[in-house]
């Protein structure tokens, strides 16, 4: 019956994150390309508003109108609805694991801050590795206008594109911030699940021990939440890791660039190269944009995954 309800609980968090990914990526994925583009700004020195405005009249004006926005758009639908689906498959199983293993008698206990930062963690980096080739052609597609010199006319022209010019490696770059970026995930999920627990304890009349919460009565409970609790959990959680980890996501971007193999030479050529030039805020070109698509994906993937996964449940019983 457990081996029957871990794989039940698997497929239910699958589909409900790459539901969850497909969504928030059709949802925002102009911004996504806004921010990619501001990310590989290394000329620049202004990271206001205006220069945002000028990028999106830019693009609108000389790449081909609305099209121009969803350029890359396949990629970042695979990469998206993939990464959410795996990271969502190794962190349910990883949980489980270490929830059992802390229980007495058959039972599950309650995970502290540190197991669910773990658990994110772990969950991150293997996502990282299965799906870092697909964030290396999302990149570069979003960085630049199809009409620009070789640029790459579709997913998998890019793919053969990197795998005759620069080999199996081309599709690791950037990896090493990505893995660092592992800790936005880890620091996001470890505040989610803790502000969701108590948010579910304040709002619980009954209450039941910790040491006697099976799984199903977790998720009973936390199906309870309503939309604004969902909204304002996820919201402060994706703040709270955003404001410790984005610089990650700079030299990822700028290591995952089409000319990055002639310009730096590894992670920390690209971090010497930007404090010496474009000084501690070139760290965080692309924040606006990033801040504006932050809270609306949170929410929409949250939102997504958390109602498939509870309807999921209901219908598997």
């Amino acid at each position: 019956m457990r081996e029957q309800n871990a794989s039940s609980t698997s497929f239910i968090e699958t589909i409900a994150g790459f539901t969850a990914g497909i969504v928030s990526t059709l949802t925002l994925h102009p911004l996504d390309l806004l921010k990619t583009r501001l990310q590989v700004d290394s000329i620049s020195r202004t990271r206001v508003v205006g220069s945002s405005t000028r990028l999106l009249r830019h693009i609108y004006t000389r790449e081909g109108g609305i099209a121009a926005f969803y350029r890359g758009l396949t990629p970042n639908i695979i990469g998206n609805s993939t990464s959410w689906a795996a990271y969502f498959l190794f962190y349910g199983n990883i949980k489980q694991a270490l929830s059992r293993r802390g229980g007495s008698g058959g039972d599950s206990k309650e995970l502290g801050a540190s197991e669910y930062f773990f658990a994110s963690g772990a969950a991150g980096i293997l996502t990282a590795l299965l799906t870092n080739p697909i964030w290396v052609l999302k990149t570069r597609m979003l960085s630049t206008g199809s009409a620009a010199p070789g640029a790459y006319t579709s997913f998998i022209a890019g793919a053969r594109q990197i795998l005759k010019h620069e080999g199996f490696a081309g599709f690791y770059r950037g990896l090493v911030p990505a893995l660092f970026g592992v800790s936005h995930g880890a620091f996001q999920f470890m505040a989610y699940e803790k502000l969701k627990a108590y948010r579910t304890s304040t709002t619980t009349t009954a209450t039941t021990t910790t040491s006697s919460t099976t799984a199903a009565n977790a998720n009973n409970s936390r199906n309870s939440l309503g939309t604004l609790d969902l909204l304002g959990i996820s919201g402060l959680s994706k703040v709270f890791a955003g404001c410790i980890t984005y610089p990650y996501q700079v030299l990822r971007t700028r290591l995952q660039s089409y000319n990055a193999a002639i310009v730096y030479r590894g992670v920390w050529d690209v971090t010497r190269q930007i404090w010496r030039q474009e000084g501690i805020t070139g760290f965080y070109k692309g924040l606006g944009p990033n801040l504006l698509r932050v809270l609306p994906g949170t929410w929409v993937t949250f939102l997504v995954y958390e109602n498939t996964k509870g309807v999921l449940y209901k219908s598997i019983g």
